[in-house]
């Protein structure tokens, strides 16, 4: 069974840029086609899907959503047209997959899938938010744009974590390459000197030198 990735575009471009992404792709049967990506903790994720008909009467289509170990946030059957929502319990990477099996012997054609992938600032539905707490316009965009600062406050914070983690692996690293370089060279000059007396006992021993 082959696997096949289709990167999405990074997290925190996508919060700058604040579009929406939509993804289109031919599903073979029997191969396993997949949207991968890292998204961070407590961001919620939603997704608007929908197939062709392939021509197989029989023809099913299991869409499932995993993070890498190995969990299952969302996972259809039967899947042609539907839209799934989850959050993000931790920083992961997250992978949704199409997989259409037919038996062997059976034809059967390419699906088309379409997929719409929204997550952080863009899976926020605004319009429900203005009619539930009686929102103006201006304080939508407001609202909006306060989330999306905020989205991007976070993605610096989580940058600057890293670079920090980076930072601290790299000092430690360079003090172990360090302390080894030195252990090296104290071998190395213990060795020498050993051979130089070992050498000198040795030759006057075979009464080569006095």
């Amino acid at each position: 069974m082959k696997i096949h990735y289709i990167p999405f575009l990074p997290v925190f471009l996508s919060l700058l840029a604040f579009e929406v992404h939509a993804i289109s792709f031919m599903l073979a049967a029997n191969v396993r086609r997949c949207l991968k990506d890292e998204i961070h903790k407590d961001v919620l994720v939603t997704g608007d899907f929908k197939l062709s008909d392939s021509g197989g009467h029989s023809d099913k289509t299991t869409l499932s959503v995993t993070d890498s170990k190995g969990h299952t946030l969302y996972t259809r059957e039967d899947a042609t047209e539907g839209k799934f929502a989850f959050t993000t319990d931790d920083y992961d990477t997250y992978e949704i997959c199409f997989m259409t099996k037919v038996p062997a012997g059976m034809r059967s054609g390419e699906r088309e899938v379409s997929i719409v992938v929204k997550h952080g600032v863009e899976a926020k539905s605004y319009e429900d938010l203005a009619k539930s707490e009686k929102l103006k316009p201006m304080e939508i965009e407001l609202r909006r744009l306060e989330d999306l600062s905020e989205a991007i406050v976070n993605d610096f914070g989580y940058m600057k974590k890293r670079e920090e983690e980076m930072r601290d692996t790299n000092e430690s690293t360079n003090s172990r390459v360090l302390y080894f370089s030195i252990f090296s060279m104290v071998c190395l000059m213990s060795l020498a000197t050993w051979q130089v007396f070992y050498l000198r006992r040795y030759f006057k021993s075979k009464k080569l030198i006095e």
